[in-house]
């Protein structure tokens, strides 16, 4: 079964915004075993979306389409697939009690006749109320082809199709079982990955794929299969990973969607009654921002002092303004300063501390642009260890919060 999607704004083709809705449609699909053919993304224009309708049925079985339900005149989809299906908007009296509702209650500006014609829908197609929002979603049987249509707003696109769509497509069709799972492994690259496990790859059965998925200092593993049989094709794909582990232990720090390397890092602080806090600078609050992310942090995570300038590292956290003069502020020295420093103001456990030229220019140190130090600060001691992640600003930054957690987690392991 395989499923194409359509997502209609001049907003992404601007760059304005990120199409979210894309990824989540496509995973949403995949697990319930329909395949993902194409994605696009076409302006908020009549002619485009005829001829993405048109294209469509070249490629795939079902159409969905997000985007251009708003009450405003270039919102414009609803009155092209009617035009295109040669339908008529009528009245719907549900909807139209549920858009009023919508606006007695959580509106405070009235209710107008734009607002009004949201609940003007095709006659010919199945509605699909939108708990959270005025814009329904829309499904069109055209035989061949399926064509969905919802709204753009992420939480009220998400709802209608967890809540509506999924069931009404489970129960549309007969589907293979699309099984995924992906291992996360830090502190080792793709290629270095991939020839360490050459000949476990080449054995893998012939329904089972393996893909790389390297992202700045970390590398996902991911075997995909389609069967008939669910609950074989977990057990296949669970079964191959077991032949994987021994060979991966040392970088393996869990599943994705089982547990993050945070998550474990979490687990493992409150577990054993340990605290954590971090000194950043180059790094920006990034590290800390990942960290407290999880819920629950709190019981552990207890702080972050984001010294970004120079002064702010002797101010706040009180490192020696002759040790930045003698060693710069981009050194092992001021690095592994900040964490016993943070470790002292936080009253922590453990502390970790970044400080670098992440670039453009070298700011207060003569450092290499793409130089971090990185220190981590214990019961046991100060740890350090320098890095160079390149010249580009953002890939800098990013690799440097991935190693901090990657040491954190052999700090632990």
């Amino acid at each position: 079964m395989k499923a194409e999607l359509l997502t209609i704004g001049d907003e992404i083709l601007i760059g304005q915004i990120v199409n979210t809705n894309a990824v989540f449609l496509a995973k949403a699909l995949n697990k319930i075993g329909i395949e993902i053919v194409q994605i696009t993304s076409i302006s908020d224009d009549k002619k485009a979306i005829i001829d993405a309708l048109e294209s469509s049925k070249k490629r795939a079985q079902i159409l969905i389409i997000t985007g251009g339900l708003g009450p405003t005149k270039d919102d414009i989809t609803k009155h092209t697939l009617c035009d295109y299906f040669g339908d008529s908007l009528v009245l719907n009296q549900e909807i139209l009690k549920h858009i009023e509702a919508i606006f007695a209650k959580y509106v405070t500006t009235p209710i107008n006749d734009q607002n009004r014609q949201q609940a003007l829908l095709p006659s010919k197609a199945k509605i699909f109320k939108n708990e959270h929002g005025t814009a329904s979603g829309m499904w069109f049987d055209q035989g061949k082809q399926l064509v969905i249509s919802l709204p753009g707003v992420p939480f009220e696109m998400k709802a209608l199709m967890t809540y509506s769509v999924l069931p009404a497509l489970q129960n549309h069709f007969e589907r293979p079982f699309i099984f995924h799972k992906t291992a996360l492994t830090y502190g080792l690259g793709e290629s270095a990955i991939a020839e360490r496990i050459e000949e476990w790859e080449n054995n893998l059965p012939a329904h089972i794929k393996l893909a790389y998925l390297p992202n700045l200092g970390k590398v996902r593993l991911r075997l995909s299969g389609k069967g008939l049989d669910e609950k074989q094709l977990e057990n296949e794909i669970n079964a191959e990973f077991a032949t994987l582990s021994p060979l991966i232990e040392d970088i393996f720090v869990g599943y994705e969607n089982e547990t993050s390397l945070e998550e474990r890092i979490q687990a493992h602080f409150i577990q054993n009654k340990m605290t954590l806090a971090t000194a950043e600078s180059c790094t920006g609050g990034e590290i800390a921002a990942l960290l407290t992310k999880i819920p629950g942090a709190s019981k552990y995570f207890k702080g972050s002092a984001v010294t970004y300038q120079t002064q702010s590292k002797i101010d706040l956290l009180g490192v020696s303004e002759a040790l930045i003069r003698e060693h710069s502020v981009v050194s092992q020295e001021v690095a592994e300063a900040m964490a016993l420093q943070a470790i002292k103001k936080f009253d922590t456990t453990i502390a970790i501390a970044t400080t670098g030229n992440a670039g453009p220019s070298k700011g207060d140190s003569d450092a290499e642009i793409g130089t971090v130090w990185i220190a981590i600060a214990s019961p046991t001691g100060v740890y350090s260890e320098k890095f160079l992640f390149g010249k580009h600003r953002e890939r800098v930054v990013q690799k440097a919060v991935n190693m901090s957690l990657e040491l954190i987690f052999r700090q632990l392991f």
